[in-house]
């Protein structure tokens, strides 16, 4: 097994091991930390870290403040994310029944998130530290980024990035997005006016400054008419091509949801470069006790072959 050194900073013993005061980003997470390029946590917190920016992670806190205060307050902000899955799904099967065990999770033990783990962090998130930015990504907060139908509920949901009042939300594969974004903080640009970076959501009161794009039928039109639903999925999913695809736009009571265009794909130099940053390529240590963590398993010995998914949904590989 691999030292803590090799690792990301999961503690203030690790951060004062390598001399970090303050970290600039703090990843908190619904899976395990797998130090691994599967795994979310660790290429965004490898890509940042070659950038020259500290990140540590928190992975599967509790859901009580204090645990969001474990490694301090970040100097840039918080990313957030519930894990390699949707939170419900890891929770429940089709027919809403509790799962008995999480791959994700220290010895499969299921439970380790909250549900809607999103919607939980952020509000710890917000309730610990206030003002400091909070940026969601990863499959929970990309597959809810507009208003959407929720199986659980039965019912349409707002954008989720609404509900969790974060402050931008990555969809798809973040990798550049999140260097773009943290660069614009660190040059003191304050994260409400981080509006133009591809593969981006905002929440505006206005779209007057917009030069182009197409909007959707809204949030309440989708809650009452199942056609409007259709027709809001069509030109959500027509705008997906990083090359000709449009700024769409969402209307949500007073507020509009905007969502820049598809960030353009990695090319291979830079794929490459990711994926060859030093992972440990296993579970953190702290984990052995219970275990491990199950999900290693399947792609330890794995080579990533691209970024996104077969099916196209642009999420995993």
């Amino acid at each position: 097994m691999n030292s803590n050194h090799n690792f990301l900073p999961v503690s203030k013993a690790d951060m004062e091991a390598r001399g970090i005061d303050q970290l600039d980003f703090i990843f908190v997470t619904g899976d395990a930390y797998v130090d691994h390029p599967s795994f979310a946590a660790a290429v965004i917190g490898r890509v940042l870290e070659d950038a020259g920016f500290t990140v540590g992670i928190i992975a599967q806190p509790r859901k009580n403040v204090e645990a969001f205060k474990v490694l301090g307050e970040p100097r840039l902000g918080f990313l957030v994310n519930s894990g390699n899955i949707d939170s419900m799904v890891a929770h429940y099967t089709a027919a809403k029944k509790p799962r008995r065990e999480d791959s994700y999770s220290p010895g499969g033990r299921a439970g380790m998130r909250p549900d809607r783990a999103v919607l939980v962090y952020c509000s710890m998130i917000k309730s610990a530290y206030r003002d400091v930015p909070v940026i969601i990504g990863g499959l929970e907060a990309s597959l809810r980024r507009y208003a959407h139908y929720d199986y659980w509920q039965d019912k349409v949901r707002r954008s989720i990035l609404l509900d969790s009042k974060a402050d931008l939300l990555v969809y798809g594969m973040g990798e550049a997005q999140i260097l773009e974004i943290a660069k614009y903080l660190n040059y003191g640009s304050h994260v409400k006016n981080i509006t133009g970076v591809r593969g981006t959501c905002y929440v505006t009161s206005s779209v007057d400054q917009l030069k182009s794009y197409t909007e959707t039928p809204s949030f309440e039109d989708v809650v009452a008419d199942k056609r409007a639903y259709s027709e809001a999925f069509k030109k959500q999913y027509q705008e997906m091509d990083a090359i000709r695809g449009l700024t769409v736009v969402q209307k949500h009571g007073q507020r509009y949801l905007v969502q820049n265009p598809p960030a353009l794909p990695l090319s291979q130099k830079e794929m490459d470069a990711i994926y060859d940053l030093p992972y440990a390529r296993t579970y953190h240590p702290m984990y052995e006790a219970s275990g491990g963590v199950p999900a290693i398993k399947e792609v330890k010995f794995s080579l990533i072959t691209q970024s996104g998914c077969f099916g196209s949904c642009n999420f995993c590989a």
